[in-house]
């Protein structure tokens, strides 16, 4: 059922984005981090004490150097008002479609935090409730640690609300359309007798490597993700998937990425377009790590033609995927 008998019959009706968050000042460097890393789907380890006491390590450690990343893109992240933007896109979309739903905004790691969206929630009085993080592949530090979260909230105790979870969407067909517009509007940008030695270089967040092992499916996922998106670009194109922002002494998913560019660069590739699969908004990976510290790899590696495809944001067709996977959830 599309449509709004769906609100008529069973009560206001609410999507619930979900994101890690990004400090949006510099003064919030610290407190982001601590928060990240003293998430347990993200630092596996039981005992809380020591968990907290590392992160604080961590955060205390690292804030220097990620305040000069981020005062390299502004002084703060874009994601809170990028998803903030989706949200309001997403509600006139599901509204143009006749399927009303209030949309709101949960952050992981920072504000607004997941606790204060379901307050709002709750009080406006939302009987079914889609909770649809913007992970399009599911990962324990991500998808996972949002849910668990949620889960586990008094907030969620006290919603009369039925709640729908999406887990995954990495094959949803308009999203990998949306990515795929994306790269072939990116690829025009290059000289029409350059456009077919182009390598598509396809960077997606690393995770640490036991967590595959342990039946995180993300590694899997993304790679049907690419699969999927080639399907719809030029047969033939070269393409690499590989890994970027790995934090920590462990082992992390690879090829990182920033090896790969050194590799393309020695085996003679002049032209190289980023794709930033397995994130749908603008941050601190896209704008400082790809932009600009990959891009002067690039340079020192002898790629002459280096180019990321555009975030989806607030791409009409990304929102369009965001509605389709709303509208199915409530019917």
């Amino acid at each position: 059922m599309e449509s709004s008998a769906v609100e008529n019959q069973r009560g206001p009706a609410g999507v619930l984005l979900l994101n890690l968050g990004g400090p949006e000042f510099l003064k919030d460097v610290r407190p982001f981090l601590y928060n990240l890393f003293s998430d347990p789907d993200i630092i596996r380890i039981r005992n809380e004490a020591l968990r907290k006491s590392l992160a604080w390590l961590v955060a205390t450690l690292r804030q220097g150097r990620s305040r000069a990343l981020y005062r390299q893109i502004g002084g703060g992240s874009p994601l809170r008002r990028i998803t903030e933007g989706q949200a309001r896109a997403l509600h006139d979309r599901l509204v143009d479609r006749d399927c009303p739903a209030r949309t709101y905004v949960g952050m992981r790691c920072w504000k607004p935090t997941i606790d204060e969206a379901l307050n709002r929630i709750l009080r406006d009085g939302i009987r079914r409730l889609v909770v649809l993080p913007l992970f399009p592949q599911y990962s324990f530090t991500t998808t996972g640690s949002c849910i668990n979260y949620i889960r586990s909230s008094p907030a969620t105790a006290r919603l009369q609300s039925e709640i729908l979870y999406v887990e995954a969407w990495h094959r949803e067909p308009l999203y990998i359309e949306a990515v795929a517009g994306s790269i072939r509007k990116s690829l025009a940008e290059f000289p029409p007798e350059e456009a077919g030695q182009v390598h598509l270089l396809y960077s997606a967040h690393s995770i640490p490597e036991r967590y595959i092992a342990e039946g995180d499916p993300y590694l899997v996922q993304t790679r049907q993700t690419v699969e999927s998106v080639q399907e719809r670009l030029e047969a033939g194109m070269p393409h690499t998937l590989a890994f970027q922002s790995k934090v920590g002494p462990v082992k992390w998913l690879g090829p990182p990425t920033d090896r790969v560019i050194e590799e393309l660069g020695r085996r003679g590739v002049r032209r190289v377009l980023v794709i930033p699969i397995s994130f749908v908004s603008d941050h601190i990976e896209t704008l400082q790590e790809i932009d600009i510290a990959y891009r002067e790899l690039a340079r020192k590696s002898g790629i002459r033609s280096f180019h990321r495809a555009p975030s989806l944001n607030l791409d009409p067709k990304f929102i369009d995927a965001l509605a389709d996977i709303t509208v199915r959830a409530l019917s």
